[in-house]
């Protein structure tokens, strides 16, 4: 059986070899490729600017802090841009699909410490109860739902114009 499944392999690896197709040819192509992906996509997950420490950390200080009104994945409310019955708009999505990608991380810094009751709106002041780190952890959490294109349009046409 085993002999059966290595003439198999060496099979399957001669059939996918040519003369026109050698490794230096195959390189070449592969570096090709990978430029032309780079081009269409200028940057991938692997190049954010955080850090997979920083959002698991972000993820529990969310869980505990942010998730009753923001949602378990930053989903937000459904009504999030229709004010309620006082007139305040209810906790709206983080997770890309909202507006706090339109905002740099001062602001986002900034609303998260002295909330927004101060503008009419519900969320209170987290300044007294997170350090600056669980701040800068929670936003890198939630940018880490956003999809690549929303975080590099935000890390291009936000956060790299301050």
């Amino acid at each position: 059986m085993k002999q059966y499944l290595l003439l198999i392999g060496i099979a399957i690896t001669v059939a996918g070899c040519s003369e026109s197709d050698t490794s230096k040819d195959a390189e070449k192509k592969h570096t090709t490729e990978s430029q032309h992906m780079n081009d269409a996509v200028p940057h991938n997950e692997m190049n954010r600017k955080m850090n997979f420490a920083q959002i698991t950390r972000g993820g529990k200080v969310y869980q505990q802090n942010c998730m009753s009104c923001h949602g378990i994945n930053a989903e937000g409310h459904t009504t999030w841009r229709k004010r309620d019955s006082e007139g305040k708009h209810p906790a709206p999505p983080l997770n890309g699909t909202g507006h706090a990608w339109h905002h740099s991380n001062k602001v986002n810094k900034n609303t998260i410490r002295n909330g927004t009751k101060h503008i009419g709106g519900n969320m209170p002041a987290w300044k007294d109860k997170l350090t600056e780190q669980e701040i800068e952890d929670v936003i890198a959490w939630f940018q880490s739902k956003w999809s690549d294109r929303v975080y590099w349009t935000w890390y291009e046409k936000v956060e790299n114009k301050k």
